[in-house]
């Protein structure tokens, strides 16, 4: 596994100290995929495009193909990016998950911290804190993802999940949250604690850190 996340990290893919883009890598990885004499300024201009390594490894499709990435070059991209967040997502599986866990934030940061447009997640937790279900339920613009209460509650008690973790990330990069974090946090806790469901945390991804509104106070 520390080869995986040394991966990850050098892609700056996982919350890890910075590591500064470095065009020798996806010139690398471009060569390797047969992108030829080319690579090198492909290699420039996605990330003169994307900003950092990490955002050029969640790039779209299109983005790739707009850029001149290759083909064979952008199944390479789609590859490492799958292989690395499925492997850091089997770190979280079939044991205790908890907010504050370095390989929750890994996976969390993989997924979502170079999302083009905002997500809402919840991590249904059994009586043990142990995963139960991942899943997106919402998916929106590049400042909001409307999610509703009702139904995050439904599906936690379709599952018979005793307690939830709330994600989301922010498209800016600051993961600091906004007042509208804070109150649909509160109305979560409030709508899931009348069917005795506890609300660990609410954590915001951003391509600068994460922020936990359970450390910061805003779940007493």
């Amino acid at each position: 596994m520390a080869s995986v996340l040394s991966v990850a990290r050098s892609f700056g893919l996982v919350g890890s100290p910075a590591v500064d883009p470095d065009a020798s890598v996806l010139t690398e990885l471009f060569e390797a995929a047969g992108g030829g004499a080319t690579s090198a300024d492909v290699a420039k201009r996605l990330l003169d495009e994307t900003g950092s390594l990490g955002g050029a490894m969640a790039a779209t499709v299109a983005d790739l193909a707009r850029l001149g990435v290759p083909q064979e070059a952008r199944r390479a991209i789609a590859a490492l990016r799958a292989a690395v967040t499925a492997s850091l997502k089997r770190t979280i599986e079939d044991r205790p998950c908890l907010a504050s866990s370095r390989s929750l934030l890994d996976y969390l940061h993989a997924d979502m911290a170079f999302a083009a447009v905002e997500r809402f997640r919840v991590l249904f937790l059994n009586n043990k804190n142990v995963l139960i279900r991942d899943e997106v339920m919402s998916e929106g613009s590049l400042q909001t993802a409307p999610v509703h209460v009702r139904e995050v509650v439904k599906r936690a008690l379709d599952l018979g999940a005793a307690a939830l973790i709330l994600v989301h990330n922010h498209t800016s990069g600051d993961p600091r949250p906004s007042q509208d974090d804070i109150d649909i946090t509160r109305e979560m806790m409030a709508a899931a604690g009348l069917f005795g469901i506890a609300v660990h945390d609410h954590i915001v991804i951003g391509r600068q850190g994460h922020a936990s509104l359970g450390q910061l106070g805003y779940l007493k």
